[in-house]
């Protein structure tokens, strides 16, 4: 027996979620079913309001409302150091842990050969075209993800930022608070042994 067909196009539409298998989509669709009436509106004009509202910031490609985004406009951030990040989840956990008061630049996206992703399809183009035109940048700190993609990502765009003189620094990685090595994968342990500090 077939779903009719706008709990089919529900399913459908929920999959397209990162995620979502046909058994949760059908799960959410169901849900969604026995939503009150004005949940249901409200949820989709989230989703409305979502697309048609937000945009990106000309500046440093994060999501924003208004363009130039807050944190560009803010003249408070220091204007020496860019954050370079994947996306714009990132931009909102730095800014949670109310400890880095610089700029940020988002990529979205890395450069991942295998998907067809190479420079020209994530945002390094406007970063190079940023730090020509601005002076007081003195330093670019990728903070890409540590994979191989994100770590690929993160040493083109250091020789690409070097060249200009600016410093380039990389987030540490490494163990986490409160893990135990003997739990922790290879990859991990070199990168905090590459990352050690003097006490």
């Amino acid at each position: 027996m077939q779903y009719p067909e706008p709990i089919a196009k529900l399913i459908d539409s929920f999959m397209k979620l990162p995620g979502i298998g046909y058994k949760t989509a059908t799960r959410l669709a169901f849900f969604t079913l026995d939503m009150e009436k004005d949940d249901v509106t409200e949820f989709a004009k989230a989703l409305i309001s979502a697309q048609r509202d937000l945009s990106f910031c000309s500046i440093c490609g994060n999501i924003t409302e208004d363009d130039p985004c807050d944190i560009c406009q803010d003249p408070s951030r220091d204007q020496k150091a860019v954050l370079v990040v994947e996306d714009s989840k990132d931009v909102m956990s730095m800014e949670q842990m109310k400890e880095y008061h610089g700029l940020y630049h988002v990529l979205h996206g890395v450069l991942s050969p295998m998907d067809g992703k190479g420079p020209e399809d994530i945002n390094i183009a406007a970063l190079l075209t940023r730090l020509q035109k601005n002076e007081a940048i003195k330093e670019v700190i990728i903070a890409t993800n540590a994979t191989p993609e994100g770590e690929a990502t993160a040493m083109y765009i250091s020789r690409l930022v070097k060249s200009s003189g600016i410093k380039v620094t990389r987030l540490a990685h490494g163990l986490s608070v409160g893990s135990d090595i003997e739990y922790a994968d290879q990859m991990t342990l070199y990168k905090a042994v590459e990352g050690r500090t003097e006490m």
